[in-house]
């Protein structure tokens, strides 16, 4: 005669549910999700969090209240194989610190080439100065003529990338731009012409760039670039991405 115990199966899932609403909360209130998600999207994480961990908590104590029972001859590992995982990547969740993309990832993901660009929207901005990194890179795409820019004041933020495409004496300074969450951004730069020791400069070193457009040649393309006035370090942003 079959034996009817406790199925634990239906106490994992609600653990797995609620470790996921207290992951989305840390993630939250560490700031850590700037790093995995557009702004537009973390009020949904702020709301989730605590409906999660509140089902969680429903369900674990409606299971323990009135007990689910399984028979002997029930198979209970290969379903709670989909709550096993949950609960890992749950886990994960809350002791992985995830980390910012750094220069290597800028070059795998074809930082020197302008054609990687996927521009959403074009703001003109009345002075140069005021444009973000992106804002001049997104001008360049409507209107590429470097020679249009020479001289226009620029005060940029992002992080060094040492290209190998650059002649010595430049480097690009680069900002990922997220669209949707972390799989999805794109680099974006604009080459740094400085005078000083490289070794000031070093890759993923985050800098503020103040100084004037000017035009260069890189691999037999004529390409704008700014001619560093000053360059100050930075602390990495709350949010490093441009969006």
């Amino acid at each position: 005669m079959p034996t009817k115990t406790r199925n634990w199966i239906p106490f994992l899932d609600a653990l797995s549910v609620g470790l996921w609403g207290v992951t989305l909360w840390k993630l939250w209130l560490t700031q850590e999700i700037f790093l995995l998600l557009h702004p537009n999207y973390i009020p949904l994480v702020v709301v989730a969090g605590p409906i999660l961990l509140g089902m969680g908590g429903w369900q674990f104590y409606e299971h323990w209240r009135k007990p689910p029972l399984r028979t002997g001859h029930q198979n209970a590992l290969a379903p709670g194989w989909s709550s096993t995982l949950l609960l890992v990547s749950a886990v994960l969740g809350l002791i992985v610190t995830p980390r910012p993309f750094t220069s290597q990832i800028a070059i795998d993901r074809g930082v020197a080439d302008f054609s990687s660009l996927r521009p959403a929207a074009f703001r003109a901005n009345a002075r140069p100065e005021d444009r973000t990194l992106l804002d001049w890179v997104r001008t360049l795409d409507v209107y590429p003529e470097p020679e249009a820019y020479r001289g226009q004041k620029a005060r940029i933020e992002g992080f060094v990338v040492r290209s190998p495409d650059l002649p010595p004496g430049y480097f690009r300074l680069v900002r990922f731009v997220i669209t949707c969450c972390a799989a999805d951004v794109y680099p974006v730069s604009l080459p740094i012409r400085y005078t000083g020791n490289s070794e000031d400069y070093p890759s993923d070193r985050w800098l503020r760039v103040e100084g004037a457009a000017t035009v260069t040649e890189i691999r037999g393309k004529r390409q704008l670039a700014i001619a560093a006035q000053t360059l100050v370090p930075i602390p990495q942003p709350r949010n490093p991405y441009e969006i």
